[in-house]
């Protein structure tokens, strides 16, 4: 009766991706996991089907596909499904593929060479109900936000935001708002991982928002990182 239970609770993958190796790396790499890869296929359409036949506690789709577009099969599955956590599985770091996928309802915008640790934390967050983007892409979405501001009316000035901020935050504020991860901050700082969290951590405390890529919007907006 406990193996059933936990064959139940095993979060349940579809898979949606031409290209043959890596449906079968990833499938693999996922169910070494103990995911559960439902079905992983490269034809669109047949995936459209899956999703509705599996109803699949997350789909992952690839951006570019010669039958349809990753975005072209979201709005299809967004049509039918839409509370279905669908999250887009890329090289594309494009600024329009992001903003596209995020538009019409993706749940995450991940890239394929992400670490697989960091891609499992991403699905469990994602099925949570979470929207996970990749950290690369963070310096991305900031100067998108930044450009939606432009023609925004001008705020009134206000106190210093990052006066809180110790130099080491400031320092690793900047890294965040060019779209660098935790280990590249780390490695660049010569500080351990856990370091960086904890740093995060309080900008995220004391700039008063929810996540990083917040935190580098409002850094990019007040040119907090250019030089004096």
């Amino acid at each position: 009766m406990v193996s059933l239970e936990m064959e139940i609770t095993k979060m349940q993958v579809l898979l949606i991706d031409d290209h043959a190796l890596f449906r079968f790396g990833l499938r693999e790499l996922l169910e070494r996991r103990d995911i559960d890869v439902l079905e992983a296929t490269g034809d669109c359409e047949e995936g459209i089907r899956l999703a509705r036949e599996h109803q699949p506690d997350v789909v992952l789709l690839d951006m570019r596909m010669p039958e349809m577009s990753g975005i072209d099969v979201l709005k299809r599955l967004r049509e039918d499904h839409p509370q279905m956590p669908v999250t887009l599985l890329t090289t594309s770091q494009d600024e329009q593929d992001v903003l596209n996928s995020l538009q019409y309802g993706a749940n995450g915008y991940l890239l394929k060479d992400m670490d697989p640790d960091e891609l499992i934390d991403a699905l469990k967050e994602i099925v949570d109900g979470g929207t996970v983007i990749s950290k690369e892409l963070t310096a991305v979405l900031a100067r998108a936000a930044v450009r939606q501001d432009e023609e925004a009316p001008p705020e009134k000035p206000e106190n210093d935001p990052f006066s809180e901020l110790t130099p080491r935050e400031r320092e690793i504020l900047c890294h965040l708002a060019e779209g660098e991860s935790n280990k590249v901050i780390a490695r660049d700082l010569g500080i351990s991982d856990g370091t960086v969290k904890l740093h995060v951590k309080a900008i995220l405390r004391k700039l008063e928002v929810h996540s990083r890529v917040e935190a580098a919007v409002m850094a990019v907006k007040r040119s907090a990182c250019e030089p004096d």
